[in-house]
């Protein structure tokens, strides 16, 4: 089946305190505003008209998951298939006026996505004064399902995404799309939620003044800087003020020979023997990392 997902494309984040999100995603991690109501403001790292959508809410919760596709027609080939594979339409339209084509579903676990056309972009225009880092683009999500390989089937059955790596017993799934980075998706099994999203970090030194821009606001890094073994990229995390978790990750490997590529299924699942898996310079996940869970909104 064709990939009709390219990459992830952007996510919206409901919040009892708009403006302290919205500050802090500008002021620490260095996004740009480029639209706002009273009910939700979008923000970008580059020309894009939005990346993170936060949404003014009664409660914290994670609201749906944006995956980019390239045409209106792919958009409407994956619509097509959405109810074939076991979940349900919430919606035809695109949820953002930046969009030309979106449709949102949601699966029996209880994760929403929206398929959609890329938002506007001013591809010349991709850098802005800011007083945060200033990521290049927003790269990767890490969702929380009860059944990760029942999602896993669904979403290569609607859209054609591809596993790259898992561990053996499917506790974490990684998952590429059409632009062939080794994954846009992770997939975690446990309470229905979100792990982290996560924004691309081009140069190294931009973990340093992140670190220092923490601790300037009294905060730190929960794991990091270090290098994963899954995507070969390096990475930091640390906690929003919503209470979810923004990785911070350098450019992840390609897959550039997708016809004869093989999956690769970790079997080294114990500690201590398992640490370099997931960063292979050694310093292992702390507990706060592993057992981090940040809600999706409830579906009716």
């Amino acid at each position: 089946m064709k990939q009709l997902v390219f990459a992830i494309g952007h996510v919206k984040l409901n919040t009892t305190d708009m403006d302290a999100l919205v500050k802090d995603s500008t002021d620490v991690l260095g996004l740009r505003v480029t639209n706002r109501t009273d009910s939700e403001v979008w923000l970008s790292a580059n020309g894009r008209a939005a990346e993170l959508v936060v949404v003014r809410a009664d409660e914290k919760s994670f609201h749906t998951i944006g995956l980019e596709a390239l045409t209106a027609d792919d958009v409407a080939a994956a619509k097509a298939n959405v109810e074939g594979a076991g979940c349900r339409i919430l919606s035809d339209e695109p949820s953002l006026s930046c969009m030309d084509a979106g449709v949102t579903f949601a699966t029996p676990e209880g994760l929403r996505f929206e398929i959609h056309t890329p938002t506007r972009d001013d591809l010349y225009r991709p850098r802005y004064d800011t007083v945060g880092v200033g990521p290049r683009r927003l790269d990767h999500v890490n969702l929380i399902s009860p059944n990760p390989d029942a999602t896993r089937h669904q979403l290569t059955a609607i859209c054609g995404m591809r596993m790259s790596e898992k561990l053996a017993n499917d506790s974490l799934t990684w998952m590429y799309g059409g632009n062939r980075q080794h994954h846009i998706l992770g997939l975690v099994k446990g309470a229905v939620g979100v792990h982290h999203y996560s924004f691309e970090f081009p140069e190294f030194n931009m973990y340093c003044r992140l670190g220092d821009i923490l601790d300037r606001h009294d905060r730190q890094l929960i794991w990091g800087p270090g290098r994963h073994r899954p995507g070969d990229n390096t990475y930091a995390y640390y906690y929003d003020p919503a209470g979810c978790i923004v990785e911070c990750s350098g450019p992840m490997a390609i897959i550039p020979d997708d016809a004869h590529f093989q999956p690769r299924i970790i079997t080294n699942l114990e500690r201590p023997g398992n640490v370099r898996e997931m960063n292979v310079w050694g310093t292992p996940a702390p507990l706060e990392w592993r057992e981090a869970h940040f809600p999706f909104q409830s579906l009716d």
